[in-house]
């Protein structure tokens, strides 16, 4: 009997879940059921849109055999991730403007590939394709605050999913370079160590580096070539924030390096990250 360990995007969607609800009830945003309910329904609907239109079968739209087929293949639980981390950390004033996000979010997975990868983080996709096509949208980097067990909780939650993932290695580089980046910055400054501190315990930072950086179907494969990817990707991220003021600096750097990865892919080839990793067989009772 074949064995596989447990998908690694059911922890992720629990986690989501958990940091969402946490989101409302914590720190009180005003973010009604209404429009988590629609962004989620658009992203599993254009997921399977698509889906479907791949596997041929739109003539069998409401046959039983193609919804069975969407929920074995599990492309939804990928845009269930992508819905929920739209709803962290995307606002906008019209709905609308969410319904177009989560869209553009899940159809660049299939439109915008190279080798049968895509390369752009879905979520991030949508909030920069939200943030350029409408003046409707914002992202709000300090929504969560700095409130330390907060940090505590998304990196107990981020560490699970990320050694079920293995992709720990880019976490840990991209905190490390921007955080002693930082550092050496104030320093240089003149500015004390704890205006870094401040700034390295803000949540949004940490679900950005623990969840949407380590996306392991849009990062480089190999190694070596997730570790000078986060590399860059912090560098970038602290130039747009200190000397162009943007506030929205990480989710830009990621967005404009993300295309990188088809040239490291193919510069240091590697084998292609699956959800389901079969270990070896073992004798059944």
């Amino acid at each position: 009997m074949l064995t596989v360990h447990r998908d690694a995007r059911d922890y992720q969607i629990i986690f989501l879940c958990s940091f969402l609800s946490l989101g409302i009830l914590a720190r009180d945003w005003s973010l009604s059921p209404l429009v988590i309910a629609v962004v989620l329904a658009t992203a599993l609907t254009v997921q399977s849109l698509f889906t479907i239109n791949q596997q041929g079968n739109f003539s069998r739209w409401f046959s039983l055999d193609t919804w069975q087929s969407l929920w074995r293949h599990q492309g939804w639980k990928s845009a269930l991730i992508t819905g929920l981390g739209l709803c962290l950390l995307l606002r906008a004033n019209h709905l609308s403007t969410l319904i177009l996000a989560a869209s553009l979010a899940i159809a660049s997975k299939f439109l915008l590939q190279a080798w049968g990868k895509h390369w752009f983080n879905p979520a991030n996709f949508g909030i920069i394709a939200a943030l350029t096509l409408t003046g409707d949208a914002w992202v709000s980097p300090g929504q969560w605050g700095t409130t330390l067990w907060l940090g505590a909780v998304f990196l107990a939650a981020g560490g699970l999913v990320l050694g079920k993932v293995g992709r720990w290695d880019t976490s840990i580089m991209f905190l490390a370079v921007y955080a002693g980046l930082d550092l050496a910055r104030n320093a240089w400054l003149g500015w004390p160590p704890e205006v870094s501190f401040h700034h390295l315990e803000n949540g949004s930072l940490l679900v950005f580096a623990l969840f949407m950086l380590t996306d392991p179907r849009s990062i480089p494969n190999a190694r070596s070539s997730r570790l000078i990817w986060a590399t860059a990707i912090a560098i970038f991220s602290l130039i747009l924030q200190y000397h162009f003021y943007l506030p929205t600096a990480l989710f830009w750097a990621l967005f404009c390096l993300s295309p990188l990865t088809v040239l490291l892919d193919r510069q240091f080839p590697a084998p292609r990250f699956q959800w389901w990793q079969k270990k070896n067989p073992v004798p059944s009772n």
